[in-house]
């Protein structure tokens, strides 16, 4: 059952991100690097059930991907 609901919420964080990304088409790059870090952080928490490593681990990867989407 875990690792449905883990599966689960990988797609809803997959869709999330997404959407997310594609609403940043007018954003600055400090402002999609910051919308990443939100989006990977809660990407990160959700994978590693709230581990904080994972959760600055996601934040740090989402926020390195928002920061690199334009170039």
């Amino acid at each position: 059952m875990k690792k449905k609901t883990q599966g689960i919420a990988v797609s809803v964080i997959a869709v999330a991100a997404l959407l997310s990304l594609g609403a940043c088409g007018g954003m600055s790059r400090g402002e999609d690097t910051a919308v990443g870090a939100g989006v990977g952080g809660v990407a990160g928490a959700v994978l590693t059930g709230g581990s904080p490593v994972g959760t600055v681990g996601g934040a740090v990867v989402g926020g390195v991907v928002g920061n690199q989407i334009k170039k």
